[in-house]
């Protein structure tokens, strides 16, 4: 699946991708990305859409919007703050979720 990019602030983020389909919240815990449809590991979800925001006036008010498919059809958003993810967070789902910078680079 090929990433679209998007800049734009959170909340037009996460409207937009409820307006295709992705409604479900989506959260890190460990190993998996769960939400109310299930848990997934890294090789059951692709990123569709990524959006990225940096505050006008503060450049550490950054934050990443994903829109992920599991490879069941489920959609859902997952929002992180300035790259940062939770502490139980596994390498494998940070690295997956950081394929933006590895594209970038």
């Amino acid at each position: 699946m090929e990433i679209t990019y998007h800049y734009a602030p959170v909340l037009k983020a996460i409207d937009e991708l409820k307006t295709k389909g992705f409604i479900e919240d989506f959260n890190i815990e460990g190993d998996v990305i769960i939400g109310t449809s299930g848990r997934f590991g890294e090789d059951e979800f692709e990123i569709a859409h990524i959006y990225f925001y940096e505050g006008e006036t503060d450049p550490d008010e950054k934050a990443t919007v994903y829109g992920i498919q599991s490879k069941l059809g489920h959609k859902g958003i997952l929002v992180t703050g300035n790259d940062a993810f939770p502490e139980n967070a596994s390498r494998k789902i940070i690295d997956k979720l950081l394929v933006h910078k590895k594209d970038k680079e």
